[in-house]
């Protein structure tokens, strides 16, 4: 495994995918040792928590080297998005051996591993200007709110018992708004440069997605009126005529920017400085990269029609 990590790691897909089924091979052993047939569902996730500690150690040895070597960032971002994809491969075919996929959880899984593996391109971004930040809390957002308000309130020309009964009503407005806790975190905060930015990740609007439209709106109205400025974008993986309405009600809401299929991939090199579209074009191959097996399953089951990043 020494000589697998070094500079030329972007070349060695096959390499890794080899290091990686000896791995799962070893993990089913050892779980087949441990949980009977029936426990298929543990067998499961005992290889894929495995397989992510595999991945991880990777990772180290592989920045650790960068950091060591002094690599281009561009260079790093390239070897660990192959260190994760092969990665993702050898999870699913293992997953698959020891519980079948059918067309829900194939589905759901692609689009579970989609929004990490873009997220990558923020982790160890190529522009420098780019840096995560402290999501905020909905108590501290609420107390300086209020406490505007209070002070706006009190330079009123307005009586002192006007004052207090409009405080009152002011803060009967925050009961209805947190009876139920408001959770400001999304999928990703980051600045460029002064700017400030949210993102959430979609693989697509296709269901009944009115809880999570609502929830999106009164966070990004919620943002929105932060002196911070921050703005709200919607990455989308599936292009916007695949979506239903409810994607339009967010892209129609002046609260949130959409971005779907090709614009998704180009903002994301727009903002972290990395052609993410292109490096999948030159190293994802579904087809040739899963093992016969796994691609025979998926063929037979009608399944190729999710492999779509």
């Amino acid at each position: 495994m020494e000589n697998l990590i070094d500079k030329n790691i972007g070349k060695k897909k096959k390499q890794l995918l080899s290091y990686y089924r000896n791995r799962a091979s070893e993990l089913v052993a050892e779980v087949k040792g441990i949980f009977s047939e029936s426990e298929y569902k543990e067998r499961a996730t005992a290889t894929n928590k495995g397989l992510i500690e595999a991945k991880h150690t990777l990772l180290k040895i592989l920045e650790q080297k960068a950091n060591k070597e002094k690599w281009k960032p561009e260079d790093l971002l390239k070897g660990v998005l192959i260190v994760t994809y092969t990665n993702y491969i050898v999870m699913m075919e293992t997953r698959n051996d020891v519980w079948s996929y059918e067309y829900m959880a194939f589905a759901r899984r692609i689009g579970e591993l989609w929004e990490p593996f873009c997220q990558l391109c923020w982790e160890y971004p190529v522009n420098k200007d780019v840096s995560y930040i402290v999501p905020p809390l909905f108590n501290d957002v609420r107390k300086k709110l209020s406490k505007e308000i209070e002070d706006f309130i009190d330079k009123l020309k307005i009586s002192p018992k006007e004052r207090t009964e409009l405080k009152k009503y002011y803060e009967k407005t925050w009961v209805l708004v947190t009876s139920g806790e408001i959770n400001l975190e999304l999928d990703l905060h980051f600045e460029k440069g002064k700017d400030k930015f949210v993102v959430d990740f979609k693989s697509g609007f296709s269901s009944n997605e009115k809880g999570n439209t609502n929830r999106l709106l009164l966070v990004a109205s919620i943002y929105k009126i932060l002196e911070e400025g921050h703005r709200c974008l919607l990455f989308v993986r599936s292009q916007e005529e695949k979506n239903n309405h409810y994607l339009q009600t967010l892209k129609k809401s002046g609260l949130w920017t959409v971005y779907c299929g090709k614009e998704t991939y180009d903002m994301i090199n727009k903002i972290t400085g990395f052609d993410l579209s292109k490096w999948m074009k030159e190293n994802v191959n579904w087809e040739n990269d899963f093992d016969a097996k796994m691609y025979a399953h998926l063929k037979e089951n009608r399944l190729i029609q999710y492999l779509e990043w």
